[in-house]
């Protein structure tokens, strides 16, 4: 693969509240390359709301959704390459965050649930697992990462 750059525009003003005081919005827009706008903010369970938003991405959401959803985009390649026909797939990815022994927050496990449905004949469990470990492989995601990423298909 040639050299890439993937850019995002992240947009926040203050809204005329308390900065000082720490009474600001933490809501912001992701804007990208392609036109998409995505409402954004701290998550409410770190900061609560009025000064978060829960309809909105948070970060640490963001995270797993881009793990989960490159892990998928490799599956689905190399099931094609394979001669599957997949017709749907669903996952339930969540994150995990704890604190290192010196008191610093992370996503240490993302778990994907991949559940699959395919055309035709029904691949063995062991081709799936072998399909996701190789999607695990080549993610450009999760090869970026320290975050321990569990693969549980259903």
């Amino acid at each position: 693969m040639a050299h890439a750059t993937h850019d995002a525009t992240i947009e926040w003003s203050l809204d005329g509240a308390d900065f000082a005081k720490g009474k600001y919005t933490r809501m912001h827009i992701w804007s990208f390359d392609g036109g998409a706008r995505i409402p954004a903010s701290a998550a409410p369970q770190i900061v609560p709301v009025p000064y978060s938003d829960p309809g909105s991405v948070d970060p640490e959401e963001a995270f797993v959704a881009a793990i989960a959803s490159c892990h998928m985009l490799w599956f689905l390649s190399l099931a094609q390459q394979q001669g599957l026909i997949v017709l749907t797939y669903l996952d339930r990815a969540q994150g995990r965050m704890e604190r290192t022994d010196a008191g610093v927050s992370w996503v240490s496990t993302v778990t994907l649930r991949p559940k699959i449905q395919v055309s035709g004949d029904q691949p063995g469990p062991d081709v799936l697992a072998r399909l996701h470990s190789a999607a695990h492989a080549q993610c450009y995601i999760a090869n970026s990462l320290k975050t321990c990423i569990e693969i549980l298909p259903e």
